[in-house]
Formats: C-alpha cells, sequence, structure tokens
C-alpha cells in the first residue's frame, strides 16, 4: 500500500512549507491535492515550498498534483518551489521539463511504467 506523508509548516511571510514523503502516485495524489487545497485557496500564500527530501517515489499523477499547485498560485503570480529532492525525483522533473509528459506517452500508464524503471534504476545505483 502506498503512504504519503505531509507536514504543513506555518507560513511566514507568504511562504508556506510543505514536507511531502513517501510516494506521490495514483493512490496517494488525492492526498496530497487534500493537504494543498486550503494552502492554495489562501491569497496570502505566494510562495509554496515543496520540500521533498522525504520523497522516494512519484508518478505522472504526482507531477499533475504539483503542476495543479503551480497552475493555482501562478493565477496570483505565485510560485511553488521544489526543494530537496532525491536524485529520482530530480531525473522525473528534469525529463518533465525537457519534453511535457503529454507529449511522450500514448497513455498514463505508459508514463508511469517509464517513470517508475527509470526511479527504480537511479535507486539501484546507476553508473555505480
Amino acid at each position: 500500500m502506498s503512504t504519503l506523508r505531509t507536514a504543513i509548516s506555518p507560513p511566514n511571510n507568504g511562504v508556506q512549507q510543505v514536507a511531502v514523503g513517501g510516494r506521490l502516485d495514483t493512490h496517494t495524489y488525492a492526498e496530497l491535492d487534500q493537504a494543498l487545497a486550503p494552502v492554495l485557496a489562501d491569497p496570502a500564500i505566494t510562495s509554496l515550498v515543496l520540500d521533498l527530501a522525504g520523497l522516494d517515489y512519484i508518478s505522472s499523477a504526482g507531477i499533475r498534483s504539483v503542476f495543479k499547485a503551480r497552475k493555482a498560485l501562478a493565477v496570483r503570480n505565485g510560485k511553488v518551489l521544489v526543494v530537496n529532492p532525491q536524485p529520482q525525483i530530480q531525473k522525473v522533473f528534469d525529463m518533465v521539463k525537457a519534453v511535457p509528459l503529454g507529449e511522450i506517452f500514448t497513455s498514463v500508464a505508459e508514463a508511469d511504467a517509464y517513470l517508475d524503471a527509470m526511479q527504480r534504476k537511479i535507486v539501484g545505483g546507476e553508473g555505480s
């Protein structure tokens, strides 16, 4: 069973930090969306800092949650910053930036299979 952990720090000058840990996938992305909803609805919040130090895995559903948060804050010129991603998570973000997911894969399942394989390879010690 997938587990997701979120810890929301008190806001500080319009900046809201949220630590995300565990797995962010099709089984857990709704939990993140629910946790972020009050933050994204608060007009005083202009920056959301997602601390991903504890995040071990992200699927395309998790990527969508991050993009959804970015879109919600962009409406009021806010930003979402991702900090402390593990190497396999960073690789996913780099890939998504380079080529939007929807342009490479024919289905979410295909995208998730690729992301899963790629993250396993990095965690398994690519290049060592």
